[in-house]
Order: C-alpha cells, then sequence, then structure tokens
C-alpha cells in the first residue's frame, strides 16, 4: 500500500512537473507586456477623460487625439513585429 501511494505521489508530481514545463512556454511567447500594458493605460486615461466634468484648461481635446496616435502608433509597432 506504500509503495503504491508513494508511485502514485512520484507520478502526480512528474505529471504536475511537465503540465508546468509545458505551459512556461506559452507564457514566454507574451511578446511586448509592457506595449500591452501602454495600450490599456491609455485606453484607461481616455475613458477618464471622456468621463470628465470640465476640460482641463481646454487640453482634453488635443489629449484625447495624442492618445489615439500613440494608441495607433503601438498597435502598428505589435503588428509590424509577428515574427
Amino acid at each position: 500500500m506504500v509503495k503504491k501511494l508513494l508511485a502514485l505521489g512520484l507520478m502526480t508530481g512528474f505529471l504536475m512537473s511537465m503540465t508546468m514545463v509545458a505551459a512556461i512556454p506559452a507564457l514566454a511567447k507574451e511578446r511586448h507586456p509592457k506595449i500591452k500594458a501602454a495600450i490599456r493605460a491609455l485606453d484607461a486615461a481616455k475613458a477618464d477623460l471622456n468621463a470628465a466634468a470640465h476640460d482641463f484648461g481646454g487640453h482634453r481635446v488635443d489629449a484625447l487625439a495624442a492618445i489615439d496616435k500613440a494608441k495607433e502608433q503601438l498597435n502598428l509597432c505589435l503588428q509590424y513585429d509577428k515574427n
């Protein structure tokens, strides 16, 4: 009985380690996580600007345009890095 439990434990540990090793390449495949995070941050900033009750001294329109341009450029960077 002890040998069976030990064998089962070893087999379970082996299978878990193989699953973890198989998951590592999937994590490593994500390219440019900081660029993707920047895009999400720009989306959040745009939502805040759009929801604000004031125009930030006339700068909201320019800021929204700059956000759109920055997101466009970042998405182009990601598009051209599909190697």
